[in-house]
Formats: C-alpha cells, structure tokens, sequence
C-alpha cells in the first residue's frame, strides 16, 4: 500500500507510446533524468551542452507554444559550474543538471514572479522559495519561468502578461490550467520536468490535456511558502513530468523541504516523510488484489464528440485494471458531484486576504509592484474576463470572517469524514476517474468546463494524475486530444504523496 499511487502511474506509463530518439549526441525529446545523467557521467556531453539544446528547443517552438514568459539568464553559467563539479568529481543531487521550469507565481532569486499578471511584471523577490531552494540544492536548472492561467484563478491559461498558451497536442485548445504554460513546456519537451500549483484542478488539469504524470501531494506534505497564495484551505504544490520516475524524484526533493514555519499546515506531516525516497520502491509491485472504486458522478453520459471519448478510454482503462488483477467497484453515492462540491469552494473568502500578506515579502529595492490585493485589483492592469472578474469582485467583498465561510468549512469537514467512509465501507485502495469529463476546451472558450479535480482540492487528500488515452484524430490532433486518469488515495498512505 505505500507505494500505490506511483506504481499505477508505471503500470499506466507502460502503456503509453514512446518516441525515443537518439540521433545526435544529446537530443532533449522525450528525455528523462536518467538520459540526462547517463549523457552526462559517460561524457557524451557537458551540462552546457545539454542546457544549451533545451533553449534552441524553446527558442525555437515557444513562439508557437507560447509557455514561457520569462528565460533565466544564469542558466548557461550554472550549467559551467555543474560542469566544473564533475570534472572535480564532486557530483552530488538527484537533479543535478536536469532542466527545470518553474510556474511563474514561484519566488525564484533572479527572476521575476508576476502571476503572469501585468502589474505584477517587476516584482523581484528578494529570497527563494523553500521549494525552489531544495531544487536547487538537488542540482537542477532553471531554465526559465512559465505562463499560467493570470494569478491562477481559472484554467484556459490566458494572461495579462502571458497572452494564451496552446496545447501542443491541438493548437485550437487550451493546455488546461492554471499550470497550463509548464504542462505545454514539458509536454513540448522545453525541460525535463516543471513545478506548479493546485487550488482546485491546476496541476492535474494540463497534465490530463498533455498527455502527462503530475501529482497533488496531502495537505502538508509540501510547503507553499514563497508562493503566490489563493486559498490557505485548498492551495498545494506539485510537479509534472513526463513519466513516473521523474515525477518521483521531484516529490522527493520538494517534500524534503519537511517542517516550515511559514506553512503550520506542514506540522501535520510525519518527519519520516522528510526523507523518503519516493523512487525507490516504483518497479516490482503488483495491482494484483487492489480495490479501486470508479466514481460514476464524474462522467459525462451524454454522448457528444467531447464527452464519448473520455467515456470510452475510461471503460478501457477499467478493462485493463481487472486484467491485471484490480477490482473495480462502481461508487455512486451522491456527494461526488462536481456541481454540488463547487459550492464548498473557499477560495474567495480566504484570496484577498492571502496576497495583502504575500505581498510584505520583501522584494529587491526600487521593483515597482502593488502593496496590496485592493491596489492591484484597482490597476487596470490585469486579465479580464467575464468568469475570472466576477470571482475578483466576490474577492473584494468577502472574507473569513463571513459566517458562510464558515459554514463551508464544517460542510468540507463533513465531506472529507464521508470520503473515509467510501472507503471503508467499500474496502478501498483509492478511487480513479477521469480528471476532466470532456476533451480539454478550445481557446477562447470561457472556461475549462468539465473538471473533477475539487474533490481532492477540499478534502487535501493525494492524488496522482496518469495519461489514459486520446479522442480519435483529427486535422487538428493529428494522433488525439489527452485524456487522463486522477487516482486519489488516502492521506500519507501512499507511496506517492
């Protein structure tokens, strides 16, 4: 049981098509931190070389892509001293050389954290992180900032600063969001892994639309300290990489950070946590025995060109999970309905507040920026549309003082003490659906309807997202659309987070 949710992420990966390539001495498509560091300790090539051929890549596709909003003009340079560290022989971290992008609403010393946001586009934090620290610390790159979906509070990932961001599966849609811009950089293969965040569905969103692994970790695990926050009750930080072994690398060096006193959440977590491997135990295990509900209120039943095909790689993937020994209960319990569950959403009580406090943290001197939610918000200098300026306006006026605040709070605690129930009535290992009920929306759609992401975000349990498949092809997706798989387990239980 401790190592469940990324062994399924594996069992999934194993049935996903590769596209391996290996025609010159370090070629970035589809690599891994493995390829990187075998490219790298039998000098094939040099740490400047491999992060040189990551920004060709992005130099060359992101003006199509349009997933990073910022390059980090230290790159090459770290890349020299990594360099220097191997031929002194002093080669240490699980990251070391690998190329990384961060969200841009991450403080990172050396570049900006603007949300994406016009008004926020010189706001230079004076101190990384936590995260960033421990990514550091493990070796990795930066390599550059991505867009996000404006302050992360919708999911099409269109921006003041940014503009919109397109899924490189099928340029006439969104790449999910609000992490949408390092879904689009890592699925186009601009870094070997990227960090985002998660208030209701934004890391798992552009891994379902990107055909990637991504996972939201318990409530605590990780802290969020040195982040642009939303929501204290339902915020959380995560990574999305390509395949599970990577994605489990990141969980490992980001969980590592342990207790933080700027995130009190983080006192829930067990200290062993701090040090485990989350890689360590991903291959060898079996799903012979497991019990898996499949929770029916998360699909779509009526039949349209959006919805029958997440509906058929659903059953597909149901197919294969008994093949290789799963039981597979139907959960048709009321509560899990997205619609009734998005009137749990506290976002709005708990975002103005949030950011006045971000925003005391110190920044390099003389960076213009807002001091305050009211300022930035009274600036003209940010994204409107229609869905996003009526959640801004609610922001304004409510607060968690309002009783309904509340309110939504003692209905979250019901709802998570009913989640336990499901699975202890039904003897569950973990409950699977589909991350979105239709194919990801079309840019310029007015939002990213569809997802099932909210019942994670409240209850702060794990999840890990897996690709599941594609929509048959199109002139526009020439193999398919993504579909994906979110796997949620019970708090620090699984292997995953």
């Amino acid at each position: 049981m401790g190592r469940l949710l990324l062994q399924v992420a594996v069992f999934f990966w194993l049935f996903q098509p590769t596209a391996w390539a290996l025609n010159s001495a370090f070629d970035v498509r589809e690599a891994s931190i493995d390829s990187v560091h075998t490219a790298l300790f039998t000098r094939i090539s040099t740490c400047r070389e491999i992060v040189s051929a990551f920004i060709a890549r992005i130099e060359e596709f992101n003006p199509t892509i349009n997933a990073i909003i910022s390059l980090n003009a230290e790159a090459l340079s770290i890349a020299d001293k990594l360099d220097e560290r191997i031929a002194a022989g002093n080669v240490t971290g699980s990251l070391f050389c690998i190329p990384i992008v961060l969200k841009d609403n991450y403080d990172a010393v050396g570049t900006n954290t603007t949300g994406a946001c016009l008004d926020l586009a010189h706001s230079k934090p004076l101190e990384d992180a936590p995260i960033v620290t421990a990514l550091r610390q493990a070796g990795a790159v930066i390599l550059g900032k991505t867009n996000l979906h404006e302050m992360a509070l919708e999911g099409l990932t269109v921006s003041s600063l940014g503009g919109q961001t397109v899924n490189p599966y099928d340029k006439t849609r969104t790449p999910g969001g609000s992490s949408g811009g390092t879904g689009a950089a890592v699925a186009s293969n601009f870094a070997i892994l990227g960090t985002g965040t998660d208030t209701v569905n934004s890391l798992r969103s552009p891994a379902n639309a990107g055909s990637l692994f991504s996972f939201r970790p318990t409530r605590g695990l990780i802290s969020r300290a040195g982040v642009i926050p939303i929501s204290f009750t339902q915020d959380s930080v995560g990574a999305i990489a390509r395949n599970p072994k990577d994605l489990a690398v990141a969980l490992t060096v980001m969980a590592s950070v342990g207790f933080d006193p700027n995130d009190n959440v983080t006192a829930l977590v067990p200290p062993e946590l701090k040090s485990k491997d989350y890689s360590a135990s991903l291959y060898g295990g079996s799903l012979k025995g497991l019990r898996f509900g499949f929770v029916d209120g998360f699909l779509n039943h009526t039949a349209s060109p959006e919805t029958t095909p997440v509906n058929d790689v659903m059953a597909d993937m149901v197919h294969k999970l008994k093949g290789a020994g799963v039981t597979v209960l139907n959960i048709t319990e009321s509560i899990y309905n997205t619609a009734t569950l998005a009137a749990l959403d506290v976002q709005i009580y708990e975002f103005r507040e949030l950011f006045d406090a971000y925003l005391t943290r110190p920044q390099l001197g003389g960076s213009p920026r807002p001091d305050s939610f009211a300022e930035l918000y009274s600036s003209f200098k940010f994204l409107v549309i229609p869905g996003q300026s009526g959640m801004i306006r609610s922001a304004f006026v409510s607060s968690t003082a309002n009783t309904t605040y509340l309110d939504s709070l003692r209905k979250i605690q019901n709802l998570t003490q009913a989640l336990d129930a499901t699975f202890v009535r039904n003897n569950l290992d973990a409950l699977i659906y589909p991350q979105q009920k239709n194919l990801v929306v079309r840019v310029g759609s007015p939002s990213q309807s569809g997802r099932n992401g909210i019942l994670a975000a409240l209850t702060g349990r794990p999840v890990v997202h897996v690709p599941a498949g594609f929509s048959p092809p199109s002139e526009d997706a020439p193999i398919g659309v993504p579909i994906g798989m979110e796997i949620l387990g019970r708090p620090f239980t699984v292997g995953c987070c």
